[in-house]
């Protein structure tokens, strides 16, 4: 458990304190959509299935988006007939807004959701969620592509699933194994801050979640699952498989341009070892080194080549100032993202304005090189002018990075820690995408879904066999 935490930052992930009994611990969502068939028999055994082995109070949350048949009907004798199901109904169509409307409203520190048809073996539940209860890990997905994952599906749907995946892991880097399956969990404080940055409302909701959630570096769960196909199942694949991509592009440029603000998440759950003050260690120092090294050796070839380019018109100095120049500059951005890790817009200007100021120091000494070079003998050989180039700029290169990580990219966690403080109570924020505010459906009978995020430290007690909870007063 950790035992300090840094200011500015969300509550450290740990293990879920105890509290009075039939506080819910886990809110299982199930979102529908015209689902009249499948509901009851879904709700009831999963509700079944809860009591018998959930160790904790749970709570059952049916996510109605805009069903035109009975839906509405059969999750409110439900919810009137079981205590610990309620209903949650928006009149937009859409998976994602239904998942984000009831977790943003709901007081469990452990949010989950899973397919109506129940194609995922519920033994895998406990699993799922014992990560985050624990303080282990931030997120949880069910995989069907585990080793150990046993599955029963027709061809098409195996590789339309292998296929989706291998794009995202080429195309976004994604590490997860199974971005479809609908079976996960997530902790209520990680919601909070992570959900305002998701903007798909459909199936590439959870997805995009995934995504983001990696790059700000939480630490994603992976289930092993039993899972078995539903052949009546209502998806379009195609039309699904068309917004997926879309959404693929989308993210992937927003990564890419850095416009999403991953820093306001990144790391700030747990004790990641990669903060800790160690006597001897600095930090970052040999990753970075690495990083710095990997993108001097491309931006020392980039360099030459312009030289090259630069000197077929115009002199050696000129040529090595404007070669110089522009390798600077996609030095400094290259080194900014991938070396230093400071991902947004914010300070690039700046850190521009005195990457330049490096690029004049490495000027001198390369400059300086090449007219001691000149000064030695009127007409250098090309390649005795590309070798004290080499020279000089290996020189260059131990001050360059001296400088960058001293003075450029300080490590500014603790100042910012000061300045930046809102994370404790990150709000909900309306995408572009939603056209009704969440807060006026009902989440019960009569019962209004705008609920205040109770504090973040949520007291719990397992639930015993000899304790008296509302299950007992049914």
């Amino acid at each position: 458990m950790r035992t300090d935490s840094s200011p500015g930052t969300l509550p450290a992930r740990e293990h879920l304190p105890a509290a009075p009994a039939g506080t819910p611990v886990l809110d299982v969502v199930i979102p529908v959509y015209n689902e009249e068939k499948d509901l009851q028999p879904c709700v009831r055994r999963l509700h079944e299935h809860l009591d018998r082995t959930f160790p904790y109070a749970f709570r059952i949350t049916i996510a109605d988006n805009a069903s035109t048949d009975t839906t509405p009907q059969v999750a409110g004798r439900l919810a009137a007939e079981i205590p610990e199901v309620t209903t949650f109904r928006m009149e937009q169509k859409g998976r994602g807004r239904a998942l984000r409307a009831v977790w943003s409203a709901s007081d469990a520190p452990v949010l989950a959701y899973m397919d109506v048809d129940l194609s995922t073996d519920l033994n895998a539940l406990l699993p799922l969620v014992a990560p985050l209860i624990s303080g282990h890990s931030d997120l949880a997905i069910g995989s069907r592509l585990a080793r150990s994952s046993r599955v029963v599906r027709g061809p098409k749907r195996e590789f339309i699933s292998r296929a989706y995946n291998l794009i995202l892991r080429g195309s976004l880097q994604a590490r997860f194994s199974d971005a479809q399956c609908g079976f996960k969990a997530i902790r209520r404080d990680v919601a909070q801050v992570l959900l305002p940055l998701v903007e798909d409302t459909g199936w590439f909701f959870d997805t995009e979640m995934l995504v983001l959630a990696e790059r700000a570096g939480l630490r994603i769960h992976e289930v092993p699952v039993d899972w078995v196909d539903d052949p009546d199942s209502t998806v379009h694949i195609v039309r699904t498989a068309t917004d997926d991509l879309k959404g693929v592009w989308r993210v992937g440029r927003a990564l890419a341009t850095g416009s999403l603000p991953l820093d306001r998440i990144a790391r700030p759950f747990g004790d990641d070892p990669r903060d800790r003050d160690i006597k001897d260690v600095p930090k970052g120092l040999a990753r970075q080194l690495v990083g710095f090294c990997v993108v001097g050796a491309l931006s020392t070839l980039f360099y030459l080549l312009l030289y090259s380019g630069f000197r077929v018109f115009s002199g050696s100095q000129i040529a090595n100032a404007l070669a110089l120049l522009v390798s600077a500059v996609a030095n400094t951005a290259a080194n900014r993202r991938l070396t230093f890790g400071v991902r947004g817009r914010g300070g690039a200007v700046r850190h521009q304005a005195q990457g330049l100021v490096v690029f004049g120091i490495g000027l001198a000494l390369t400059s300086g090189s090449l007219a001691a070079l000149n000064a030695a003998t009127s007409e250098p050989a090309h390649s005795t002018e590309l070798a004290v180039l080499v020279a000089a700029n290996l020189a260059a290169t131990v001050l360059r990075f001296l400088l960058f990580r001293a003075w450029v990219f300080p490590d500014r966690r603790e100042d910012d820690a000061a300045v930046r403080t809102p994370y404790e109570a990150t709000p909900y924020v309306a995408t572009p995408y939603d056209t009704a505010p969440y807060d006026t459906a009902p989440f019960r009978a009569g019962e209004a879904a705008n609920v205040t995020w109770p504090d973040a430290t949520v007291q719990l007690l397992p639930v015993r066999p000899h304790d008296t909870d509302s299950r007992d007063l049914r």
